[in-house]
C-alpha cells in the first residue's frame, strides 16, 4: 500500500471529515471546516467512516473503493444471469473484473467506484422489474441512481434514459400509459432522492456550515448544475467565473500537459476514447462489444416486446451510447472516467458469448466469432505503443492464441455437424483471444503499482511523475508533523492557495493549513475581512504565496501588502516553475485593515 496513489484533495477531505460529524455531514475540505469539497460528498462519506473505524491509514481511504469494485463485479454478475444465464455473467463479471480502466479506479479514493455500483444496482433492478414484472423495482431503481448522484452528481442521471426506455419497451405491464406512469414515479424518485442533500445544506444558514467551493454564491446548486455539470461541457462557463483556475494553477496545468503528464491536453471527439491513453483505457473489448450487441439484436428481432434478453440489449447499449457520447463531449477526461463504459461493455460481450453458445453449430455464428476475433487482435495490437518493453510477449502470445482459435474455427466451417471438442476448443480460445490484450494491460498497471490518474503502458517517465515523487513526497511527513505539532490546535500551520495544494498537507498531518480561493483558487473564501479577522485572533501567521506568477486571489495580495516577506534560506523556492515566497503576519499587520 506504500505505492498507492491519492488524490490529496479528496484525501484530505476525507480525514477532514473523520475528525467531525459537522465537517462529515457538510463534507469540509479542511479540518476547520471553511470551504467544502467541490463536489457532493457520498464517496467521501464512505471513505470517512472507513478512517474513524480504522484510524488514519492510506488503506483505511482505498478499501471503500475496493469494495466498491468488488461489489459491482458481483451486481454486473447478478444482472447478467438474470437474463442470460450463470455462463453470460460469469464471462461479464471477468470482463469487468479484467478490465485495466476499473482495476486502476479502484486502486485509488475516487468517487466514481461509488458512482458505478450504484449505477449497476440500477441496472440490475431495473432488469429485475422487466422479468418479474415488479413496478416497485423500478422504484428502486430509482433510489440507487438517486444515490449515485451523491457521489457523481449529474452523471447520474446518464442512464436513465437506457433504463426506462428499456421498461417502457418490454416490461410486461398491459398499456403504454401505465408504463409510463411506473417510469414517472421512477423519476420522481431519482429527483426526490437526488435533491435532498442539496435542499438540506441550503436550508442551513451560512454562518454554519463552510462555504461551498465551486460556487460564487456559496449555492450548492450552482456548484452541482454550473461547475460541476454546464462547465464541464463548456457551457455556461462565463457564467460561473469561480470555475476559472488561477493564474498560477493554469501555469500548471499547462506545464502538466507539456510533459505528458495527466490526460486534461486530449481534446474533444469520439477519436479520443478509440486511440491513445483513453483507448488503452477502455477500448480492448470495443469490436466484440459491438458484435455482441448487432448478434443480439438480430437474433432477438422477432421475440415478443417482453423479450429479457431485448430489453437488457437496449438497456446496456444505450448506456453504452449515452456514456460514450457524453464523454467525447466533454471539455476534458480524467482517465478513471471511461470506467463508467465497462459495465456496458461488459454486460454486453456475457450475453453475446452466451449467444454464439447457443448457436455454436451454426457456421454463421463460428464465421463471425472468427472475424471477430482477428478484428479484434489486429485492433488490440494497433493499441499497444511501440515503446513498450514487453511488447515481443505481449504480441507473440496475442497472436498465437488468436491464430489458434481462427484456426480451429475455420477447420470446422463447411462441416454439417462440427465435433463438439473441435467447436468447444474454438470457441473457447476465441474466448481467450478477446481477453488476452485487456489481461496483459491489467497485469502491466498492477505490476507497475499505477493508480486511477494513469493509464496502461504510459510512458516511464510519466509513471515517475504520478507514482515515484508521491510515494517520495511520503517521506516528508514525519517531518510534517513534526512542524503541525509545534503549533497550538486552534492556528493554521500555514495558509496556502487552493485547497488542492493546502490538501496535500492536510493529508498528511490532519492539521489546519487553511485553503484560500477552494480548489481552483478564485472562490471568495475566506474573505479579506475574515482573513484580517484570523490574523487578528492569531489564528493565522504563516502563509505562502505563488509571486510569479502571480496570484490575484484579494487574500494573498493582502499577504503580501501587509504582512512581513521572510528572507531566510528556505522563504523562497520554486516548484514547477512557479516562484513561492512565505509570508508572517501578525496582529500588528492587520490593524487598520479590512
Amino acid at each position: 500500500m506504500g505505492s498507492v496513489t491519492l488524490e490529496p484533495f479528496y484525501g484530505a477531505a476525507a480525514r477532514s471529515m473523520s475528525q467531525s460529524w459537522h465537517n462529515f455531514i457538510f463534507g469540509a475540505a479542511d479540518p476547520w471546516g471553511t470551504v467544502s469539497v467541490d463536489k457532493l460528498p457520498g464517496a467521501l462519506w464512505v471513505q470517512s467512516l472507513s478512517l474513524r473505524l480504522f484510524g488514519f491509514h492510506l488503506w483505511a481511504i482505498v478499501l471503500p473503493q475496493v469494495v466498491e469494485g468488488v461489489l459491482t463485479v458481483l451486481v454486473l454478475y447478478r444482472a447478467v444471469r438474470r437474463v442470460a444465464g450463470a455462463g453470460a455473467g460469469l464471462i461479464a463479471a471477468t470482463v469487468m473484473a479484467i478490465s485495466p480502466v476499473t482495476v486502476l479506479l479502484n486502486r485509488g479514493n475516487i468517487s466514481d467506484s461509488l458512482l458505478i455500483l450504484m449505477l449497476a444496482l440500477a441496472a440490475d433492478a431495473t432488469t429485475r422489474a422487466i422479468i418479474d414484472n415488479r413496478p416497485r423495482s423500478l422504484l428502486m431503481a430509482g433510489v440507487w441512481v438517486g444515490l449515485a448522484f451523491q457521489a457523481k452528481m449529474t452523471q447520474a442521471w446518464l442512464i436513465l434514459p437506457a433504463l426506462y426506455l428499456a421498461y417502457v419497451i418490454a416490461a410486461p405491464a398491459t398499456g403504454f400509459l401505465r408504463r409510463s406512469g411506473h417510469i414517472v414515479l421512477s423519476g420522481l424518485i431519482v429527483l426526490v432522492v437526488s435533491l435532498s442533500y442539496m435542499t438540506a445544506v441550503s436550508a442551513v444558514p451560512a454562518h454554519d456550515r463552510p462555504f461551498v467551493d465551486g460556487s460564487c454564491d456559496n449555492s450548492i446548486y450552482s456548484q452541482v448544475f454550473l461547475y460541476n455539470g454546464l462547465a464541464r461541457l463548456n457551457v455556461g462557463l462565463d457564467e460561473s467565473g469561480c470555475s476559472k483556475p488561477s493564474g498560477f494553477l493554469q501555469h500548471n496545468a499547462k506545464l502538466g500537459e507539456s510533459t505528458g503528464l495527466g490526460t486534461f491536453g486530449i481534446g474533444k471527439g469520439p477519436g479520443r476514447l478509440l486511440t491513445g491513453p483513453f483507448g488503452r483505457d477502455d477500448a480492448w473489448l470495443l469490436i466484440p462489444t459491438v458484435v455482441s450487441a448487432l448478434g443480439l439484436f438480430v437474433s432477438r428481432r422477432r421475440r415478443p416486446r417482453t423479450d429479457p434478453i431485448r430489453a437488457a440489449t437496449i438497456l446496456w447499449t444505450s448506456w453504452l451510447v449515452l456514456t460514450f457520447a457524453f464523454f467525447s463531449a466533454g471539455k476534458y477526461l480524467n482517465s478513471y472516467y471511461l470506467a463508467a463504459l465497462i459495465p456496458a461493455f461488459a454486460a454486453l460481450c456475457g450475453m453475446g458469448a452466451a449467444l454464439a453458445w447457443q448457436h455454436r453449430q451454426s457456421n454463421v455464428t463460428r464465421s463471425v466469432v472468427a472475424v471477430t476475433v482477428a478484428a479484434s487482435t489486429a485492433y488490440a495490437l494497433v493499441l499497444l505503443p511501440d515503446d513498450v518493453g514487453i511488447r515481443i510477449p505481449i504480441f507473440a502470445s496475442t497472436l498465437v492464441v488468436a491464430a489458434l482459435a481462427v484456426a480451429i474455427l475455420a477447420a470446422s466451417l463447411g462441416r454439417r455437424h462440427a465435433s463438439v471438442w473441435t467447436v468447444t476448443v474454438g470457441l473457447g480460445l476465441s474466448a481467450i483471444a478477446l481477453l488476452i490484450s485487456s489481461a496483459w494491460a491489467t497485469t502491466t498497471v498492477l505490476v507497475t503499482g499505477e493508480g486511477p490518474f494513469d493509464t496502461p503502458y504510459q510512458p516511464a517517465s510519466v509513471t515517475f511523475l504520478s507514482q515515484t515523487v508521491p510515494t517520495h513526497d511520503r517521506s516528508d511527513w514525519p517531518e510534517l508533523n513534526r512542524l503541525a505539532d509545534s503549533f497550538p490546535r486552534h492556528q493554521a500551520v500555514e495558509v496556502w492557495e487552493t485547497s488542492g495544494i493546502a490538501g496535500y498537507y492536510i493529508l498528511a498531518t490532519g492539521r489546519e493549513f487553511l485553503p484560500v480561493g477552494g480548489f481552483t483558487g478564485t472562490v471568495p473564501v475566506p474573505t479579506v475581512a475574515q482573513f484580517v479577522r484570523y490574523v487578528k485572533e492569531h489564528r493565522v501567521e504563516h502563509a505562502t504565496v505563488a509571486v510569479q506568477p502571480l496570484s490575484g486571489n484579494p487574500v494573498m495580495l493582502w499577504i503580501t501588502h501587509h504582512c512581513v516577506k521572510l528572507t531566510d534560506s528556505q522563504a523562497s523556492f520554486v516548484d514547477n516553475d512557479t516562484t513561492f515566497q512565505r509570508y508572517l503576519c501578525s496582529p500588528a499587520d492587520a490593524i487598520g485593515s479590512s
